[in-house]
């Protein structure tokens, strides 16, 4: 199974924005997640978007890859903090407020889903059905109510 990951650091978003676009697209296959970012409202979603179409080329790369784009997943999507930067905002009477110009690393892995294997079940081989608990109580018909009679 392939597995290809690809990161974008220094991005100039803050982890908490960039989570909430990557949480859109985590366990989606990568076409949908594609779309999923295109009509996203979020400016990062143009971010996000450039390092999964880097994971999937990282993917196409790799050693063993079956070809076959569309068996691509998101595994994983996470954004870590990164530094922030410090600046100064004039404030009344001389005083100064500290603005945080936040940035985060964006990682995007992509992992190629098993090939599915024909559902040969036979009917004997169905689930095993569930043993009552032990001291459950049995089923009963409410009282008043009426059974199948036949008149």
């Amino acid at each position: 199974m392939i597995e290809a990951q690809a990161t974008a650091r220094y991005v100039r978003t803050s982890a908490q924005k960039a989570g909430l676009v990557l949480g859109l697209i985590r366990g989606k296959d990568v076409n949908r997640a594609l779309a999923a970012l295109r009509f996203a409202r979020k400016s990062v979603a143009e971010d996000v978007s450039k390092v999964l179409r880097s994971a999937i080329a990282n993917a196409q790369q790799k050693e063993g890859f079956s070809g076959d784009v569309d068996r691509l997943f998101v595994s994983a999507a996470f954004a870590n903090q990164g530094p922030s930067q410090k600046r100064v905002r004039p404030a009344p009477m001389g005083r100064a407020f500290r603005v945080l110009k936040r940035t985060a690393h964006l990682t995007v892995q992509v992992s190629e889903r098993a090939e599915k294997m024909p559902a040969a079940v036979a009917a004997g081989d169905a689930a095993p059905k569930r043993r009552p608990r032990a001291g459950a109580k049995k089923k009963t018909a409410p009282v008043g109510a009426v059974k199948n009679v036949k008149k």
